[in-house]
């Protein structure tokens, strides 16, 4: 591996984990970017560059949403009850996000996901200071969260981030109060990860055209290299979000959200 290249993925891995935190954005909306624009610099990856950048993604998330889920457990974060009946689902989804994932050529995979940080970037953008009002509606039952999670599994795997994006609004809408929201889809962000992960190897496994070091499409070097840069400063976020002025880093940062997705649409 080049200097620079460990360097960069150094550079991503504490990025995405001071983002993280203080956005309140999924790693993965911050690393697949990074990765695609970095793999195609570096000409890693090949035809398959768009879909190494999505399961190496979520085999980082794996490691630091284990690391969030159990720092949110510790606080009594986490709602386990509505995390059992969606898990099934999101596993089910993720595995099957995976799958689509291999049927599709890179160049799509990547305006696929150009459109998810067009979404990201303009939440980002129409944020309002004030504070969410809970929705009045129940959770479903438990078939009802099944196909929530399907969903999100399969969206999340796809894109290559833990799914918080889609989680938090779905469980703010429906009357948790947003450290439970946040919490509970850190938690539910693992087995997507998991799912997602094992997935982009089956699907990778065998394929011309990829690095030394990598299984599937997961790329090890940039995990590891992520990891070791995320993990211990991703806390740095959180203090950040209490100092700064995050609405309106939120929507600068929501701006450069547009911009790189734009540039990947028309790449």
């Amino acid at each position: 591996m080049l200097m620079i290249e460990l360097i960069a993925y150094l550079a991503i891995g504490a990025l995405s984990g001071v983002l993280a935190g203080l956005f309140g954005v999924g790693g993965g909306a911050v690393m697949v970017p990074a990765l695609m624009l970095l793999f195609g610099a570096l000409g890693i990856g090949g035809d398959w560059m768009a879909h190494l950048a999505v399961g190496t993604s979520l085999a980082t998330i794996i490691g630091t949403g284990a690391a969030s889920t159990l720092a949110h457990h510790r606080r009594g974060g986490v709602r386990w009850d509505i995390v059992r009946p969606l898990a099934p689902g999101i596993v089910v989804g993720a595995l099957a996000g995976a799958v689509l994932a291999g049927w599709i050529s890179g160049p799509w995979l990547q305006r696929i996901f150009a459109v998810f940080l067009a979404y990201v970037g303009m939440r980002l953008l129409m944020t309002s200071a004030k504070t969410a009002v809970s929705a009045a509606h129940p959770l479903p039952g438990r078939l009802g969260l099944a196909g929530v999670g399907s969903g999100i599994g399969i969206l999340s795997s796809l894109v290559g981030i833990g799914g918080g994006t889609l989680t938090v609004p779905f469980l703010s809408r429906h009357g948790l109060e947003m450290r439970q929201a946040v919490g509970t889809s850190a938690a539910c962000g693992l087995p997507i990860a998991l799912a997602g992960a094992l997935g982009f190897i089956v699907v990778g496994w065998g394929r011309d055209g990829l690095p030394g070091f990598s299984t599937g499409f997961v790329y090890w070097p940039a995990v590891l290299a992520m990891l070791v840069a995320s993990m211990p400063i991703a806390p740095l976020g959180a203090r950040l979000a209490h100092a700064l002025p995050v609405a309106l880093l939120k929507r600068l940062f929501g701006i450069l959200l547009l911009l790189i997705a734009a540039r990947l649409a028309f790449a």
